[in-house]
């Protein structure tokens, strides 16, 4: 399926790996240009290197922290009318609630909340001027059933939905969608951390925390970044103007839920 967006131009963040890598080559394989951002310089060139070399789009490649005003800046001097925003940061540490002091908790809403309300205020109004935009959030499958060893995550990715289900419907008439997309277990960095603290909070290896959630998932399987970067394309596609608002899983069947 053609996306409809080829040409167009995306800011993805932190794409260097993982989540933010498979969007950002799964924008660029439909022929969007792309400014991608991460703090690690030379993991982030070679991300850069590698899209240009598979897709032939133009990749820009900022080094920054996008969760400070300084990192902002510098991704939106790059990019400073994208048509496509992917809002993504690293999650904040897992542990226990009682470990968390007040500068931990106003870390995480920093980068987990505030910075994507950030470039969403910065870019949102341009989209509504070209009446075309397509913003996606990051966020996590504890926003729909919160994981105990991550309440600092659990905490500030729910400010972040409240935020979007109001601004989402406000932005819509004008052509700009604005969706989260939830991500269950996949096999990524950030796996690692969560698997350790929770191995270490039930007194087993990690090795078996890790059979132990995999055998907890329907499809008997932690995600594929890839395969998550192309539920992002379509969502950012013209096929999906109709779909704003939402907060899409995509974990394998795991959240037992119906609604």
């Amino acid at each position: 399926m053609d996306m409809g967006i080829a040409g167009r131009t995306a800011l993805v963040c932190a794409a260097s790996k993982g989540l933010g890598r498979g969007c950002a080559e799964a924008l660029a394989a439909e022929g969007v240009n792309l400014t991608i951002v991460a703090r690690t310089q030379e993991t982030l060139e070679a991300t850069a290197a590698q899209i240009r070399a598979n897709t032939g789009v133009e990749v820009k490649a900022v080094a920054c922290d996008i969760t400070t005003p300084e990192g902002r800046a510098a991704a939106l001097a790059a990019c400073p009318r994208p048509d496509i925003l992917v809002n993504n940061a690293g999650g904040p540490p897992p542990g226990d609630f009682r470990q968390f002091g007040h500068d931990d908790w106003i870390r995480a809403l920093e980068a987990n909340m505030l910075t994507p309300i950030e470039l969403i205020r910065a870019t949102v109004d341009a989209m509504i001027e070209r009446g075309f935009g397509r913003i996606v959030n990051i966020t996590s499958s504890s926003v729909k059933a919160p994981i105990d060893v991550l309440g600092l995550s659990n905490g500030a990715r729910s400010g972040l939905t409240g935020f979007v289900a109001g601004v989402a419907r406000k932005v819509a008439p004008h052509g700009v969608t604005i969706n989260n997309l939830l991500p269950g277990l996949f096999d990524t960095d950030r796996i690692v951390a969560t698997m350790a603290a929770q191995a270490k909070a039930a007194n087993v290896s990690i090795e078996e925390a890790r059979r132990h959630r995999m055998a907890s998932i329907p499809a008997g399987r932690f995600g594929q970044p890839d395969e998550f970067g192309r539920a992002c394309a379509f969502l950012c596609g013209v096929h999906a103007g109709y779909i704003t608002g939402q907060n899409l899983l995509i974990d394998g069947g795991a959240y037992p839920g119906t609604f």
